[in-house]
Protein backbone atom coordinates (compact mmCIF):
# COMPACT_ATOMS: atom_id res chain seq x y z
CA UNK A 1 0.00 0.00 0.00
CA UNK A 2 1.16 3.18 -1.20
CA UNK A 3 -0.13 6.76 0.05
CA UNK A 4 0.82 9.25 -2.07
CA UNK A 5 -0.46 13.33 -3.50
CA UNK A 6 -3.57 14.31 -4.36
CA UNK A 7 -5.24 11.49 -1.80
CA UNK A 8 -4.93 8.60 -3.81
CA UNK A 9 -3.55 5.45 -2.40
CA UNK A 10 -2.63 2.81 -4.66
CA UNK A 11 -2.25 -1.02 -3.75
CA UNK A 12 0.79 -2.85 -5.13
CA UNK A 13 0.91 -6.91 -5.72
CA UNK A 14 4.67 -7.43 -3.21
CA UNK A 15 5.78 -10.23 -5.64
CA UNK A 16 5.85 -8.23 -9.00
CA UNK A 17 5.67 -4.37 -8.03
CA UNK A 18 2.47 -3.63 -9.92
CA UNK A 19 -0.36 -1.75 -9.05
CA UNK A 20 -3.67 -3.70 -8.42
CA UNK A 21 -5.87 -0.90 -7.59
CA UNK A 22 -5.66 3.24 -6.38
CA UNK A 23 -8.32 4.60 -4.68
CA UNK A 24 -9.74 8.25 -4.67
CA UNK A 25 -10.04 9.10 -0.98
CA UNK A 26 -10.58 12.77 -0.52
CA UNK A 27 -9.13 14.07 2.85
CA UNK A 28 -7.65 10.91 3.62
CA UNK A 29 -5.68 10.96 7.02
CA UNK A 30 -4.83 7.10 7.64
CA UNK A 31 -5.32 3.84 5.79
CA UNK A 32 -4.03 0.42 6.90
CA UNK A 33 -4.61 -2.99 5.13
CA UNK A 34 -6.42 -5.80 6.74
CA UNK A 35 -3.76 -8.91 7.81
CA UNK A 36 -4.66 -11.20 3.99
CA UNK A 37 -4.76 -7.83 2.14
CA UNK A 38 -8.80 -8.19 1.33
CA UNK A 39 -9.47 -4.94 2.80
CA UNK A 40 -8.43 -1.45 2.97
CA UNK A 41 -9.40 0.35 5.67
CA UNK A 42 -9.12 4.37 5.78
CA UNK A 43 -10.05 7.45 7.94
CA UNK A 44 -10.79 10.97 6.43
CA UNK A 45 -11.08 14.03 8.19
CA UNK A 46 -14.62 14.62 8.98
CA UNK A 47 -16.84 17.41 10.31
CA UNK A 48 -20.43 16.41 10.64
CA UNK A 49 -21.53 13.12 12.52
CA UNK A 50 -23.64 12.47 9.04
CA UNK A 51 -20.56 12.29 7.11
CA UNK A 52 -19.17 8.83 7.80
CA UNK A 53 -15.82 9.05 7.40
CA UNK A 54 -14.30 5.76 8.07
CA UNK A 55 -14.82 3.08 4.86
CA UNK A 56 -14.13 -0.28 4.41
CA UNK A 57 -13.08 -1.14 0.83
CA UNK A 58 -12.72 -4.83 -1.28
CA UNK A 59 -9.13 -4.43 -2.79
CA UNK A 60 -10.22 -7.08 -5.33
CA UNK A 61 -12.94 -4.93 -6.84
CA UNK A 62 -12.50 -1.59 -5.41
CA UNK A 63 -16.42 -1.31 -3.73
CA UNK A 64 -16.63 -0.04 -0.29
CA UNK A 65 -18.44 -2.54 2.31
CA UNK A 66 -18.83 -0.81 5.18
CA UNK A 67 -19.24 3.10 6.35
CA UNK A 68 -18.97 4.28 9.63
CA UNK A 69 -18.64 7.88 11.97
CA UNK A 70 -15.97 8.13 14.12
CA UNK A 71 -14.93 11.59 15.76
CA UNK A 72 -11.04 11.25 15.72
CA UNK A 73 -8.48 8.81 15.50
CA UNK A 74 -6.13 7.62 18.40
CA UNK A 75 -3.72 4.55 18.79
CA UNK A 76 -6.64 2.91 20.86
CA UNK A 77 -9.42 3.78 18.05
CA UNK A 78 -7.45 2.98 14.86
CA UNK A 79 -7.72 1.03 13.36
CA UNK A 80 -11.53 1.05 13.85
CA UNK A 81 -12.14 -2.26 12.51
CA UNK A 82 -10.01 -5.02 13.63
CA UNK A 83 -9.40 -8.57 11.95
CA UNK A 84 -8.03 -11.80 12.64
CA UNK A 85 -5.15 -12.74 11.10
CA UNK A 86 -7.36 -15.37 8.28
CA UNK A 87 -10.01 -12.73 8.47
CA UNK A 88 -12.36 -15.00 9.46
CA UNK A 89 -13.24 -12.23 12.52
CA UNK A 90 -13.60 -8.92 12.45
CA UNK A 91 -15.09 -6.33 15.19
CA UNK A 92 -15.06 -2.80 16.26
CA UNK A 93 -15.15 -0.94 19.51
CA UNK A 94 -18.47 0.91 20.33
CA UNK A 95 -19.74 2.71 23.39
CA UNK A 96 -20.32 0.12 26.32
CA UNK A 97 -19.90 -2.89 23.80
CA UNK A 98 -17.51 -4.61 21.27
CA UNK A 99 -19.77 -5.40 17.93
CA UNK A 100 -18.66 -8.00 15.37
CA UNK A 101 -19.25 -8.70 11.33
CA UNK A 102 -19.61 -11.36 9.11
CA UNK A 103 -16.29 -10.66 7.65
CA UNK A 104 -17.78 -12.68 4.64
CA UNK A 105 -20.69 -10.30 4.06
CA UNK A 106 -20.44 -6.55 5.51
CA UNK A 107 -23.56 -5.74 4.17
CA UNK A 108 -25.53 -7.46 7.01
CA UNK A 109 -24.22 -5.00 9.27
CA UNK A 110 -23.51 -5.56 13.21
CA UNK A 111 -24.22 -9.24 13.55
CA UNK A 112 -24.06 -9.52 17.14
CA UNK A 113 -22.96 -7.47 19.92
CA UNK A 114 -20.47 -8.11 23.75
CA UNK A 115 -21.99 -5.61 26.10
CA UNK A 116 -18.71 -4.61 28.38
CA UNK A 117 -19.99 -1.43 30.81
CA UNK A 118 -17.40 1.25 30.03
CA UNK A 119 -14.98 -0.65 28.11
CA UNK A 120 -12.37 1.61 26.68
CA UNK A 121 -9.71 -0.43 24.67
CA UNK A 122 -10.36 -4.13 23.42
CA UNK A 123 -7.87 -6.36 21.56
CA UNK A 124 -8.55 -9.49 19.23
CA UNK A 125 -6.82 -12.18 19.01
CA UNK A 126 -5.31 -12.78 15.94
CA UNK A 127 -4.04 -16.50 15.40
CA UNK A 128 -6.56 -17.39 15.97
CA UNK A 129 -9.20 -14.92 16.10
CA UNK A 130 -11.52 -17.33 19.23
CA UNK A 131 -10.83 -14.65 22.41
CA UNK A 132 -11.17 -10.51 22.77
CA UNK A 133 -9.83 -8.63 25.59
CA UNK A 134 -11.63 -5.85 27.20
CA UNK A 135 -10.07 -2.76 29.26
CA UNK A 136 -12.12 -1.13 31.54
CA UNK A 137 -10.68 1.71 32.91
CA UNK A 138 -11.23 2.73 37.33
CA UNK A 139 -14.33 4.71 37.74
CA UNK A 140 -15.68 5.82 41.03
CA UNK A 141 -13.19 3.99 42.92
CA UNK A 142 -14.26 0.54 41.30
CA UNK A 143 -10.59 -0.59 40.53
CA UNK A 144 -9.58 -1.16 36.67
CA UNK A 145 -9.87 -4.68 34.59
CA UNK A 146 -8.82 -6.66 32.07
CA UNK A 147 -11.60 -9.24 30.90
CA UNK A 148 -11.22 -11.86 28.59
CA UNK A 149 -13.97 -13.46 25.87
CA UNK A 150 -14.63 -15.73 23.87
CA UNK A 151 -15.35 -14.59 20.28
CA UNK A 152 -18.74 -17.42 19.40
CA UNK A 153 -21.74 -15.26 20.56
CA UNK A 154 -23.39 -18.31 22.00
CA UNK A 155 -20.50 -18.21 24.90
CA UNK A 156 -20.34 -14.26 25.68
CA UNK A 157 -22.22 -13.84 28.46
CA UNK A 158 -19.56 -14.48 31.20
CA UNK A 159 -15.64 -13.25 30.58
CA UNK A 160 -13.67 -16.47 31.01
CA UNK A 161 -10.77 -14.68 32.57
CA UNK A 162 -10.73 -11.07 34.66
CA UNK A 163 -7.50 -9.22 36.18
CA UNK A 164 -8.48 -6.24 38.43
CA UNK A 165 -6.53 -3.59 38.83
CA UNK A 166 -5.51 -0.96 41.34
CA UNK A 167 -3.27 2.38 40.38
CA UNK A 168 -4.03 2.14 36.39
CA UNK A 169 -4.01 4.40 33.95
CA UNK A 170 -3.49 3.08 30.81
CA UNK A 171 -2.82 -0.76 29.39
CA UNK A 172 -0.88 -2.47 26.87
CA UNK A 173 -2.74 -5.47 25.50
CA UNK A 174 -0.65 -8.62 23.54
CA UNK A 175 -1.88 -11.68 22.48
CA UNK A 176 0.11 -15.07 21.86
CA UNK A 177 0.20 -16.90 18.55
CA UNK A 178 -2.05 -19.87 19.85
CA UNK A 179 -4.84 -17.52 21.59
CA UNK A 180 -3.98 -18.79 24.35
CA UNK A 181 -2.35 -16.00 26.64
CA UNK A 182 -2.58 -12.56 27.45
CA UNK A 183 0.23 -10.01 28.41
CA UNK A 184 -1.03 -7.37 29.75
CA UNK A 185 1.46 -4.61 31.37
CA UNK A 186 -0.14 -2.24 33.51
CA UNK A 187 0.94 1.61 33.44
CA UNK A 188 0.26 4.30 35.91
CA UNK A 189 0.86 7.62 35.60
CA UNK A 190 2.27 7.90 39.43
CA UNK A 191 4.53 5.76 41.01
CA UNK A 192 3.81 5.67 44.72
CA UNK A 193 7.25 4.38 45.76
CA UNK A 194 8.51 7.53 44.28
CA UNK A 195 11.18 4.91 42.95
CA UNK A 196 10.50 6.25 38.95
CA UNK A 197 9.67 9.75 37.56
CA UNK A 198 7.93 8.35 34.92
CA UNK A 199 5.47 6.39 36.86
CA UNK A 200 4.57 2.63 37.94
CA UNK A 201 4.27 -0.22 35.10
CA UNK A 202 3.40 -4.02 36.20
CA UNK A 203 3.10 -7.41 34.09
CA UNK A 204 0.19 -9.33 34.50
CA UNK A 205 -0.63 -13.04 32.29
CA UNK A 206 -3.98 -14.41 31.82
CA UNK A 207 -4.81 -17.54 30.47
CA UNK A 208 -7.96 -18.47 28.31
CA UNK A 209 -8.77 -21.90 30.07
CA UNK A 210 -8.22 -20.14 33.59
CA UNK A 211 -5.14 -21.72 35.15
CA UNK A 212 -3.90 -18.51 35.77
CA UNK A 213 -4.79 -15.07 36.64
CA UNK A 214 -1.81 -12.61 37.84
CA UNK A 215 1.53 -10.93 38.00
CA UNK A 216 4.12 -12.05 36.24
CA UNK A 217 7.05 -12.58 39.06
CA UNK A 218 10.38 -10.81 38.18
CA UNK A 219 13.55 -10.80 39.83
CA UNK A 220 14.13 -7.00 40.61
CA UNK A 221 11.81 -4.12 40.95
CA UNK A 222 11.88 -1.84 38.02
CA UNK A 223 9.33 -0.30 35.22
CA UNK A 224 8.78 -2.95 32.56
CA UNK A 225 9.86 -1.30 29.15
CA UNK A 226 8.81 -3.85 26.85
CA UNK A 227 7.49 -7.54 26.08
CA UNK A 228 7.43 -9.88 23.00
CA UNK A 229 5.76 -12.69 23.01
CA UNK A 230 8.33 -15.42 20.56
CA UNK A 231 6.71 -16.96 17.49
CA UNK A 232 5.46 -20.24 18.46
CA UNK A 233 3.74 -18.27 21.64
CA UNK A 234 5.07 -20.50 24.07
CA UNK A 235 7.37 -18.10 25.74
CA UNK A 236 7.95 -14.18 26.10
CA UNK A 237 10.56 -11.89 26.49
CA UNK A 238 10.67 -9.27 29.12
CA UNK A 239 12.90 -5.84 29.13
CA UNK A 240 12.72 -4.37 32.77
CA UNK A 241 14.16 -2.56 35.73
CA UNK A 242 16.00 0.65 36.18
CA UNK A 243 19.39 -0.13 34.33
CA UNK A 244 18.89 0.65 30.72
CA UNK A 245 21.42 -1.57 29.00
CA UNK A 246 20.78 -1.13 25.41
CA UNK A 247 18.23 0.63 22.61
CA UNK A 248 17.84 2.78 20.06
CA UNK A 249 16.52 5.98 19.38
CA UNK A 250 18.96 8.54 21.56
CA UNK A 251 21.26 5.60 23.14
CA UNK A 252 24.09 4.10 21.25
CA UNK A 253 22.16 1.81 19.60
CA UNK A 254 24.21 -1.48 20.95
CA UNK A 255 22.95 -4.95 19.55
CA UNK A 256 23.29 -8.71 20.79
CA UNK A 257 22.74 -11.50 18.68
CA UNK A 258 21.94 -14.97 20.48
CA UNK A 259 21.17 -18.38 19.67
CA UNK A 260 18.07 -19.26 22.26
CA UNK A 261 18.52 -22.95 21.92
CA UNK A 262 22.01 -22.87 22.50
CA UNK A 263 21.98 -20.14 24.93
CA UNK A 264 25.56 -18.34 23.03
CA UNK A 265 26.33 -15.29 21.94
CA UNK A 266 26.38 -15.51 18.36
CA UNK A 267 27.45 -11.88 18.28
CA UNK A 268 27.73 -7.75 18.34
CA UNK A 269 27.27 -4.74 16.51
CA UNK A 270 25.50 -0.95 16.37
CA UNK A 271 23.11 0.45 14.80
CA UNK A 272 23.28 4.22 15.92
CA UNK A 273 20.13 6.61 15.22
CA UNK A 274 17.62 3.83 14.45
CA UNK A 275 14.19 4.17 14.57
CA UNK A 276 12.80 1.17 13.61
CA UNK A 277 14.00 -2.04 13.98
CA UNK A 278 12.14 -5.42 12.63
CA UNK A 279 13.34 -9.33 12.08
CA UNK A 280 12.97 -10.75 8.22
CA UNK A 281 9.59 -13.16 8.02
CA UNK A 282 12.22 -16.48 7.71
CA UNK A 283 14.67 -15.18 11.01
CA UNK A 284 17.96 -14.61 8.93
CA UNK A 285 17.98 -11.00 8.76
CA UNK A 286 17.38 -8.10 11.23
CA UNK A 287 16.55 -4.76 9.70
CA UNK A 288 17.18 -0.79 11.30
CA UNK A 289 15.98 2.25 9.74
CA UNK A 290 16.89 6.01 10.60
CA UNK A 291 13.40 7.40 9.28
CA UNK A 292 12.49 11.16 8.62
CA UNK A 293 10.50 13.02 10.56
CA UNK A 294 11.73 11.46 13.87
CA UNK A 295 15.67 12.24 12.24
CA UNK A 296 15.94 14.58 9.52
CA UNK A 297 19.57 13.43 8.67
CA UNK A 298 21.34 10.08 8.40
CA UNK A 299 18.34 8.06 6.94
CA UNK A 300 19.06 5.19 5.47
CA UNK A 301 18.45 1.29 6.15
CA UNK A 302 20.66 -1.57 7.14
CA UNK A 303 20.07 -5.06 7.04
CA UNK A 304 22.34 -7.65 9.26
CA UNK A 305 22.84 -11.39 9.61
CA UNK A 306 20.99 -13.33 11.94
CA UNK A 307 24.90 -13.18 13.89
CA UNK A 308 25.45 -9.45 13.77
CA UNK A 309 27.19 -9.23 10.65
CA UNK A 310 26.37 -6.81 8.08
CA UNK A 311 24.85 -7.86 5.04
CA UNK A 312 23.69 -4.84 3.26
CA UNK A 313 23.44 -0.83 3.75
CA UNK A 314 22.12 2.13 1.75
CA UNK A 315 21.53 5.41 3.00
CA UNK A 316 18.92 8.50 1.46
CA UNK A 317 17.85 12.09 1.61
CA UNK A 318 14.81 11.40 3.28
CA UNK A 319 13.32 7.76 4.46
CA UNK A 320 10.05 7.81 5.40
CA UNK A 321 9.09 4.26 6.19
CA UNK A 322 10.98 1.10 5.44
CA UNK A 323 8.58 -2.93 6.19
CA UNK A 324 9.71 -6.27 4.80
CA UNK A 325 7.93 -7.80 2.30
CA UNK A 326 4.73 -9.91 3.18
CA UNK A 327 5.40 -13.31 3.84
CA UNK A 328 4.07 -16.03 5.89
CA UNK A 329 6.84 -17.43 8.38
CA UNK A 330 5.28 -20.74 8.04
CA UNK A 331 6.60 -20.63 4.38
CA UNK A 332 10.04 -20.90 5.30
CA UNK A 333 12.19 -24.21 6.85
CA UNK A 334 14.16 -23.95 10.72
CA UNK A 335 16.48 -21.36 10.78
CA UNK A 336 18.99 -24.04 11.23
CA UNK A 337 18.13 -25.75 7.96
CA UNK A 338 18.43 -22.32 6.03
CA UNK A 339 21.71 -21.80 7.99
CA UNK A 340 23.34 -24.92 6.26
CA UNK A 341 22.67 -24.23 2.57
CA UNK A 342 23.43 -19.90 2.18
CA UNK A 343 26.60 -18.66 2.98
CA UNK A 344 27.27 -15.29 4.82
CA UNK A 345 27.68 -12.32 2.73
CA UNK A 346 29.10 -9.37 3.64
CA UNK A 347 27.84 -6.19 1.23
CA UNK A 348 28.20 -2.52 3.01
CA UNK A 349 27.74 0.57 0.28
CA UNK A 350 29.88 2.89 1.21
CA UNK A 351 29.95 6.78 0.68
CA UNK A 352 32.21 8.26 -1.54
CA UNK A 353 35.30 9.99 0.02
CA UNK A 354 34.51 13.39 1.04
CA UNK A 355 31.10 13.00 1.17
CA UNK A 356 28.98 12.36 4.35
CA UNK A 357 25.76 13.21 6.51
CA UNK A 358 26.88 17.20 8.27
CA UNK A 359 26.16 15.98 11.52
CA UNK A 360 29.28 13.69 11.00
CA UNK A 361 31.51 16.89 9.17
CA UNK A 362 30.34 18.41 12.12
CA UNK A 363 31.68 15.94 14.28
CA UNK A 364 35.85 15.18 12.44
CA UNK A 365 35.49 19.30 12.69
CA UNK A 366 35.35 19.47 16.17
CA UNK A 367 37.22 16.85 16.84
CA UNK A 368 40.39 18.26 14.97
CA UNK A 369 39.73 21.74 16.44
CA UNK A 370 39.58 20.50 19.92
CA UNK A 371 41.94 17.63 20.24
CA UNK A 372 42.71 18.39 24.14
CA UNK A 373 38.97 19.40 25.26
CA UNK A 374 37.67 16.28 27.27
CA UNK A 375 33.74 16.13 27.95
CA UNK A 376 33.06 15.75 31.55
CA UNK A 377 31.58 12.59 32.25
CA UNK A 378 27.80 11.72 32.59
CA UNK A 379 26.27 11.47 36.08
CA UNK A 380 25.54 7.90 36.93
CA UNK A 381 22.52 7.49 39.75
CA UNK A 382 22.86 4.85 42.53
CA UNK A 383 21.05 2.24 41.11
CA UNK A 384 23.41 2.21 38.10
CA UNK A 385 26.78 1.23 40.34
CA UNK A 386 26.74 -2.25 38.35
CA UNK A 387 26.05 -0.90 34.76
CA UNK A 388 29.41 -1.54 33.54
CA UNK A 389 29.82 -5.08 35.12
CA UNK A 390 26.03 -6.25 33.56
CA UNK A 391 26.40 -5.07 30.49
CA UNK A 392 30.43 -6.51 30.19
CA UNK A 393 28.51 -9.80 30.73
CA UNK A 394 25.23 -8.88 28.45
CA UNK A 395 28.03 -7.50 25.48
CA UNK A 396 30.26 -11.04 26.62
CA UNK A 397 33.24 -9.08 27.43
CA UNK A 398 34.86 -9.04 30.79
CA UNK A 399 34.15 -6.12 33.31
CA UNK A 400 36.93 -4.74 33.32
CA UNK A 401 37.48 -3.82 29.33
CA UNK A 402 33.49 -2.27 29.82
CA UNK A 403 35.11 0.19 33.15
CA UNK A 404 36.08 3.87 32.66
CA UNK A 405 39.19 4.37 33.47
CA UNK A 406 37.84 6.23 37.03
CA UNK A 407 36.40 3.10 37.78
CA UNK A 408 39.34 1.12 37.59
CA UNK A 409 41.31 3.88 39.58
CA UNK A 410 38.64 3.61 42.30
CA UNK A 411 38.80 -0.40 42.03
CA UNK A 412 42.47 -0.53 42.40
CA UNK A 413 42.59 1.89 45.48
CA UNK A 414 39.70 0.12 47.31
CA UNK A 415 41.78 -3.13 46.86
CA UNK A 416 44.89 -1.67 48.52
CA UNK A 417 43.10 -0.16 50.83
CA UNK A 418 41.68 -3.53 52.17
CA UNK A 419 45.14 -4.84 51.77
CA UNK A 420 46.38 -2.59 53.98
CA UNK A 421 43.46 -3.02 56.61
CA UNK A 422 44.30 -6.98 56.54
CA UNK A 423 47.98 -6.00 57.14
CA UNK A 424 47.35 -3.95 59.98
CA UNK A 425 44.86 -6.38 61.36
CA UNK A 426 47.89 -9.11 61.25
CA UNK A 427 50.06 -7.05 62.90
CA UNK A 428 47.76 -6.29 65.73
CA UNK A 429 47.21 -9.94 66.04
CA UNK A 430 50.84 -10.46 66.75
CA UNK A 431 51.71 -7.95 68.82
CA UNK A 432 48.90 -9.46 71.33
Amino acid sequence: MVMKADSVIGIYDSSSSKEIRSFQVPNVAAATLSPRGNFLQTFQKSTTPQEKNIILWRTETGDPVYHQFQKNMTTTTWPSIRFSSDEAVACRLATNEIQFFDARDFSKGVVYRLRVAGVAAFELSKAPGSHVAAFVPESKGVPASVQLFACEKDSQSQPIARRSFFRCSTVQLKWNRGSSGLLVVVQSDVDKTNQSYYGETKLNYLTTDGTYEGLVSLRKEGPVHDVQWSYSGSEFAVVYGFLCLAGFGNLPGDMVFWDYVEKKQLGTTKAEWSVTSEWSPDGRYFMTATTAPRLQVDNGVKIFHFNGSSYFKKMFDKLYQVDWKPESPESYPEIVDLVKSIDCLKVEETKPQGQGSKSSQTSTKTTSNNPSVQKPAAYRPPHAKNAAAIQAELLGESPKESMSKNALRNKKKREKQKEKRAGEGAEAANDS
